[in-house]
């Protein structure tokens, strides 16, 4: 038979739903935790989320571990027992794995209570999207489990099985997707100047974004804009087009570099619809803010890995994760675990989670849990009530 946690994730693979529509993950992890009878099951946090909270008898700390609910528009290719079941949407970033393994936590901490403080297991909606962790900030439950101190861990291939990967500062880029809408009016491809096409602005816009000026960037930070998607007129030859539209993503190590990304490529594409005549619309989402790693909190992390080595990479990652949101109200750490250096990559349709990950990782949050529950700051008192039946659950 299965151990109960593999059967979890296996069962959370076959069933993986997109971000803002996790409302049957979020009932399975329910589901599990109940059981194991947490101090304070939260439900219903910035959408799908939810939260299991597991107390000590003494004051101290309060430490969250933050997975992620949900999956990717992305068809499963590879033949697998527990394949998903839904078309073109599947777990491509190994949230099946991260979820089971704080589920182990879970088990592990039912068994054996803290001593002090408390631990908060965080299930996070919507992550893929960006807009999950603020969601779960900005709901106002979140104030019974603000952490002192908040860890994710993310699988990463290319690593060895279980290599520790971390930076004090920026660990990963902000990003996020920009829409420029561009309208003019049609007209006859014999006669194309009776009417304002967006031709020219469209290539000039997607040329300066190419290239960006010094200014923009700080020394050698990582600045980029990358062109995702273009459209403009169609398949009629008669026909000169009056409407086109820009799909880009903009991307940078700091949120003020970010800044002034958005403004430089806001700029560019109003003096050029100005100039031609042209109405333009833009409009952002997928908005990720850099995910900026305390040095207390690292130092935590590196404290609990023991004797084995750890790679502080030179440059922060390139992708984006929203962790950033909640490591801005509280210190916090994101890092890496290496998945294997001979599977694919993630968000590739070929990418299964490697279950040998889940007890590597999670004998590793919980020494990070316990060297945080034993740091000495200074922390007010909670109140929660001990339960004999069941825990307080608390629906939105």
């Amino acid at each position: 038979m299965l151990d109960p946690i593999i059967q979890l994730r296996r069962a959370l693979h076959r069933r993986p739903e997109l971000s803002g529509s996790e409302t049957g993950t979020a009932r399975e992890i329910a589901r599990f935790f109940k059981p194991l009878k947490p101090d304070l099951l939260l439900e219903g946090l910035g959408g799908n989320g939810l939260a299991a909270v597991f107390s000590g008898k003494e004051v101290g700390p309060t430490v969250l571990l933050r997975c992620e609910l949900d999956a990717l528009p992305i068809q499963e290719d590879i033949e697998i027992d527990y394949q998903s079941t839904k078309d073109r949407v599947s777990h491509k970033c190994g949230h099946d794995g991260h979820m089971a393994i704080l589920a182990a936590v879970g088990t592990e901490l039912a068994a054996h209570r803290p001593v002090r403080g408390r631990v908060v297991l965080l299930y996070q909606p919507a992550e893929e999207n960006g807009e999950g962790a603020a969601a779960v900030v900005k709901d106002p439950k979140f104030s019974e489990i603000k952490p002192h101190f908040a860890f994710a861990s993310h699988n990463l291939p290319g690593f060895p099985l279980g290599q520790v990967v971390i930076r004090a500062g920026v660990f990963n880029c902000a990003s996020r997707g920009m829409t420029v809408s561009l309208s003019g009016r049609t007209a006859h491809a014999a006669q194309p100047e009776t009417g304002r096409s967006p031709a020219a602005t469209m290539c000039h816009f997607i040329n300066q974004l190419s290239a960006l000026p010094p200014e923009i960037v700080a020394g050698n930070e990582t600045a980029f804009a990358t062109i995702v998607g273009a459209r403009l007129g169609g398949k009629a030859f008669g026909t000169a087009p009056g409407n086109a539209k820009i799909w880009v993503t903009l991307r940078s190590e700091t949120d003020i570099t970010m800044s002034r990304l958005v403004r430089f490529a806001e700029q560019v594409a109003n003096k050029s619809a100005r100039e031609h005549g042209l109405m333009v619309d833009i409009n952002f989402e997928d908005v990720f803010d850099a995910t900026i790693n305390s040095e207390s909190a690292v130092d935590l992390v590196q404290r609990s890995i023991g004797t084995n080595s750890v790679i502080v990479p030179e440059k922060p990652f390139r992708w984006s994760e929203d962790f950033g949101r909640i490591t801005a109200v509280s210190e916090g750490a994101l890092f890496g675990i290496g998945a294997g250096t001979d599977i694919p990559d993630l968000h590739n349709p070929d990418y299964d989670f490697p279950e040998e990950l889940i007890p590597v990782t999670t004998r590793l949050l919980l020494r990070v849990v316990d060297n945080a529950l034993a740091s000495e700051i200074a922390v007010k008192p909670f109140y929660c009530t001990r339960f004999t039946q069941s825990p307080r659950i608390l629906n939105p």
